[in-house]
């Protein structure tokens, strides 16, 4: 309660400061001026604004109003965290909800003021503000950051120094990746291309940082011409042999807000590339009016998602080393549940220090997910948000984990048994094995999409009369963000086709409040299995290695197609996991990967 009372105290103060500036609303988004999924802690205003932390949510605080839109990974979530204060949740995608700039349009009158802070929106974000609202006589003032004035105890920006990622794992150096760029502009008929994603700019440049937790890379900009290539960071972050090895390859460096400074005189008279979905409104507004604007897809995304060998090769190795982690937390597991005290958050912790034992291991790659039984109905659920359940040896644990190593990232999620199951849950779980299975089995023409198998995913769910509220399998980087584009399987409009040497995840679920979530999720290659006379044939390799939990699955309900699978899966995993295991390790995995 005090908590939000206090989200009451901080709305209240925030719209005195929008009565200052004449505003009727102000929109606070979850970006920072990078577009970034997850954010340093100096910019999650909308957590501090209106209580909820997940990674997804927009505020409207009007002077009668406030108002949330997430989508469905955290409608439970959100519910709960604004539950006691005057904060309204929109369910984004739901039937009957307005986009929150449909909301704007019908409670913003003629001649009324909309405030934000425009480097924290994309290009595309205000332009479809802008559209929907289709009212010339709302004025957008974008220059105004009102969460500064209130949070008097604002995070400072991050300060920690840059590494570099060496040749030995990334497989190309900096300057050739520039090279690579370069013949993307002049496909492009651009000679100045402004890149602001920090995942983007970290692979480019083969440098990683600590600025956003989980995710190695450092605030930064990039302009690439035909004749220069400039990095924009803090000067204080870069390390002498760091920059040697930029300088080395013509890389300048910059101080990061000097960008704002320079941009203006670099775009005279240029052809200027830039991902709109990227690029924050704010330095797109310093662009000179001279120039020529190319918005496209951000070029260096689709370079940099389709892995060269010599990171498939390092990620193999990498995703062995974590596959044994995994195995030693299960055996670890299984020992201590029937001991009792252990919590959701004992055992989080226990699984990190197994991967902390690994080579090159750097830190985990997301927050782990540890839930047991209903707390796993929400999908981002945080126990260190909430008193940590304690563990008995009854019913279903969902943990979602990975690592970030210099030879790769990994995301996997199990689902354990640890205990006797209700027929539902059994149930359950087998649905999302089939489910899961589903997508290993599948071989498909290239040209496909990641919304072209989606559904083929969530056949057998939805033949139950179920779904799940987000996408079966999204990107993933290399050493960069658990989450990144352009290649997803999901639903709804996405154009990228699935190309070979792409990282995904396979994690379908199904997730019922007050009872229990269970999801299954591995790693994926995307691989060309064929070529014949009607085209590529294209199918996912697994590269996950860890047992899925034979305790949960009804054999009945699997064909013979699925128990193959799932058999071979699991000797494969024994094959690769037991040279690193104790005897005893070896024994449970054994038992565990017994084929049905």
């Amino acid at each position: 309660m005090e908590q939000q009372n206090s989200v009451n105290k901080r709305i209240q103060l925030l719209r005195q400061e929008m009565e200052k500036e004449g505003l009727l609303a102000y929109i606070i988004p979850s970006a920072d001026p990078h577009q970034s999924e997850y954010v340093a802690e100096h910019y999650k205003s909308r957590a501090f604004i209106s209580g909820f932390t997940g990674s997804m949510g927009t505020v409207i605080i009007t002077l009668t109003k406030s108002c949330l839109w997430t989508d469905g990974r955290y409608f439970i979530q959100a519910a709960n965290q604004i539950s006691d204060s005057e904060v309204e949740l929109f369910k984004m995608a739901e039937p009957g909800v307005p986009t929150y700039q449909e909301w704007l349009k019908e409670n913003i009158l003629s001649g009324e003021r909309i405030g934000f802070d425009q480097r924290l929106f994309s290009v595309n974000d205000i332009k479809t503000l802008k559209n929907i609202i289709n009212n010339e006589e709302v004025e957008f003032v974008g220059d105004n950051d009102l969460i500064n004035r209130i949070w008097l105890d604002r995070p400072s920006l991050p300060k920690e120094k840059i590494f570099y990622h060496d040749v030995k794992y990334t497989g190309l150096t900096s300057s050739e990746k520039i090279d690579v760029v370069r013949k993307k502009l002049e496909k492009n008929d651009s000679n100045v291309y402004l890149l602001s994603s920090l995942n983007d700019i970290a692979w480019l440049f083969n440098i990683r940082g600590n600025d956003i937790a989980y995710t190695p890379i450092a605030y930064a900009y990039a302009i690439i011409s035909m004749h220069q290539a400039l990095l924009y960071i803090d000067l204080e972050k870069v390390p002498q042999d760091v920059r040697k090895k930029l300088e080395d390859q013509s890389i300048e460096i910059k101080p990061y807000n000097s960008v704002f400074e320079d941009i203006t005189n670099l775009t005279k008279n240029c052809s200027v590339l830039y991902d709109p979905t990227k690029l924050n409104y704010g330095l797109k507004a310093m662009i000179h009016s001279s120039s020529k604007i190319i918005e496209v897809d951000e070029p260096t995304a689709f370079i940099k998602a389709q892995l060269n060998k010599t990171e498939i090769t390092n990620l193999k190795k990498c995703q062995i080393n974590d596959g044994v982690a995994c195995v030693k937390f299960l055996y670890w597991l299984n020992n201590s549940v029937k001991q009792g005290n252990i919590t959701e958050t004992i055992a989080a912790e226990k699984l990190t220090s197994f991967r902390q034992q690994l080579p090159l291991y750097i830190e985990d790659s997301f927050g782990t997910i540890p839930a047991y039984q209903e707390n796993a109905a929400m999908m981002h659920y945080n126990p260190y948000e909430a008193t940590p359940k304690v563990l008995e040896p009854r019913g279903l644990f969902l943990i979602d984990s990975g690592g970030q190593y210099y030879n790769g990232t990994t995301d996997i999620t199990r689902t354990i048994v640890l205990g006797e199951l209700t027929e539902e849950e059994r149930h359950d779980f087998t649905l999302v094995v089939k489910s899961h299975i589903a997508l290993n089995l599948l071989i498909f023409l290239h040209g496909s999409t990641g919304s072209n198998l989606d559904a083929i995913a969530r056949q057998t769910i939805w033949q139950e009369g179920m779904d799940y509220k987000c996408g079966t399998g999204h990107s993933v980087g290399y050493l960069l963000g658990v989450h990144e584009g352009p290649a997803r399987i999901r639903r709804g409009t996405n154009d990228v086709i699935l190309e070979e040497g792409m990282y995904l995840t396979n994690e379908p679920g199904i997730y019922k409040e007050n009872k229990h979530g269970i999801r299954i999720e591995n790693d994926i290659l995307v691989k060309e299995v064929m070529n014949t006379s009607d085209g590529r044939f294209m199918s996912f390799d697994v590269i996950s290695y860890c047992p899925i939990d034979l305790k949960g699955i009804d054999a009945s309900m699997l064909t013979s197609a699925e128990k193959k699978w799932l058999n071979e899966y699991h000797q494969e995993v024994y094959n690769k996991l037991s040279p690193y295991l104790t005897k005893e390790e070896c024994s449970w995995l054994q038992t565990n990967t017994t084929a049905i």
